[in-house]
């Protein structure tokens, strides 16, 4: 499975960004999708992330600001990014689960500019 990603690049703090990501060809049964984010020198970390039924869960970090939706017809997830800030920066990596199996798209870069 590949996923495609869309979105990023150099923004302002304060400027929004939305992140798109879908697998290409005919997926089915993918149970969660979500977005994590790696930072130089940081270890990846989880974002965000969708159920197949709608359930969320955020990073305390960006609770408030962010948001995941998802479009199980089209097996899109979406990461609106508001209020962007300077810790924001980082690779922005999108992740599916499918029963017992993970996969990971290329990952878009996420500059916050001060």
């Amino acid at each position: 499975v590949q996923l495609q990603a869309s979105g990023g690049g150099l923004v302002q703090a304060g400027a929004s960004v939305r992140l798109s990501c879908a697998p290409s060809g005919s997926v089915l049964g993918i149970a969660e999708m979500g977005w994590y984010r790696q930072a130089p020198g940081n270890q990846r970390e989880l974002v965000a992330t969708i159920t197949r039924g709608g359930n969320t869960k955020y990073a305390d970090s960006v609770k408030g600001r962010f948001t995941i939706s998802r479009d199980n017809a089209n097996n899109t997830v979406t990461l609106q990014m508001n209020s962007l800030k300077p810790e924001d920066t980082g690779v922005y990596y999108c992740n599916i689960r499918i029963t017992l199996s993970t996969y990971w798209g290329q990952g878009t870069q996420v500059t916050v500019s001060s």
